[in-house]
């Protein structure tokens, strides 16, 4: 698993529990923060899959020469 990937994951989770305790505590910038979160965190992940995908694929390349 890429790092960024992996930071990803983690943002998200964090910003579900952000937005989880905001929607429980009626805080709304709390739950906005949370969504904000689990969208950097999306973003992170596709761009470490991206990488590892590309990794791969030069990986391949090289083991077909």
């Amino acid at each position: 698993m890429d790092q960024k990937s992996a930071e990803g994951k983690l943002d998200k989770a964090k910003g579900r529990i952000k937005e989880g305790v905001g929607g429980l505590t009626g805080d709304r910038n709390l739950q906005r923060k949370g969504r904000i979160d689990q969208a950097k965190g999306k973003v992170k992940d596709t761009l470490g899959k991206l990488r590892e995908g590309a990794k791969n694929a030069l990986d391949n390349l090289d083991r077909k020469r």
